[in-house]
């Protein structure tokens, strides 16, 4: 079967969003061993993230027609933005403050095995055996790349493991809702919207301390909350938003998978932190899963079609 242009420049599209989502993770280690504290960076790069977002829209007059206002999607998408693409920063983001990037990545992955229930929930029907399959390979990968074989359960930061499972949580919304709300809106807009809705909730949570230090401290933080905000909110959201309606969340999911690597490598290369042999068994574990759960969906699809 031919497949159109339209469908791999969507593949394109997610992996560059998933490799921003990989490199960001690093980025995010370095500023805060500049002191910098979560809610300073939080505000800052979506803050900055919804800046730049709004300077394209300007910039492309020819979109401003499209942009008609629609109680319905613009609920969806401020919806989408605040509990899935906002939260999910939040939570990421004190997952590294407390955890090494490359453990915070693997957390982060359990959105797989998460969008594989709302999914089940949405059709009102129970996992196939190879998405049970996926999601017991990708948890064994888990326990090898978080190194619980290696007796580090006494040294772990459990409250960085429970903001790294919600921000599996909240990404995995954002990866099931992303495709359905608003189809027919522009990706820059759908952006836009989804991430000034989730920064007006993210300053009223940590707006008062977001402004605090020196005017030194200040220029600072613009400029990494303007490489955060570009590799952390604007290019993925963009290339996502614009991607997954063309494959699909189930494939954009797996083609997400790539955001593990990239983040496991950079972690490696910007940070120092080292790679073991069963962190690389585990990371390749979990991939499998990604692939074996989209495996079975297609699976499903071609059984319901015959």
């Amino acid at each position: 079967m031919k497949t159109s242009s339209g469908y791999w420049t969507g593949v394109i599209m997610v992996i560059i969003a998933a490799a921003c989502y990989g490199m960001m993770s690093p980025v995010l280690k370095l500023a805060y061993k500049q002191e910098y504290t979560f809610q300073q960076i939080t505000v800052h790069q979506v803050g900055l993230g919804a800046a730049l977002l709004w300077i394209l829209i300007l910039l492309r007059p020819g979109t401003w027609s499209k942009l008609a206002f629609s109680f319905k999607h613009w609920g969806a998408l401020a919806f989408t933005g605040i509990f899935g693409l906002s939260m999910t920063t939040v939570f990421y983001n004190q997952t590294l403050e407390k955890l090494d990037a490359s453990f915070s990545i693997v957390l982060l992955f359990q959105f797989m095995w998460i969008t594989i229930f709302l999914e089940s929930l949405r059709n009102r029907k129970w996992p196939t055996r190879w998405q049970w399959a996926a999601i017991v390979i990708s948890m064994a990968g888990t326990v090898l790349a978080a190194g619980l074989l290696q007796n580090k359960l006494m040294d772990m930061d459990w409250a960085g493991v429970g903001f790294g499972l919600a921000s599996a949580l909240s990404y995995s919304l954002f990866l099931f809702l992303a495709g359905r709300v608003a189809p027919g809106y522009d990706p820059v807009y759908k952006s836009a919207i989804m991430m000034s809705c989730g920064f007006i909730v993210i300053l009223a949570l940590y707006g008062y301390k977001a402004f605090e230090g020196g005017q030194d401290q200040q220029w600072g933080l613009l400029g990494w909350g303007f490489a955060l905000g570009l590799i952390g909110q604007v290019m993925p959201t963009v290339f996502f938003n614009a991607g997954i309606p063309r494959v699909g969340s189930g494939l954009a999911s797996m083609l997400g998978a790539m955001e593990l690597p990239f983040a496991v490598v950079s972690a490696w290369l910007i940070l120092g932190e080292s790679i073991s042999l069963s962190d690389i068994i585990g990371i390749v574990l979990i991939l499998g899963g990604v692939v074996l759960a989209e495996y079975g969906s297609r699976r499903r699809q071609q059984t319901v079609q015959t």
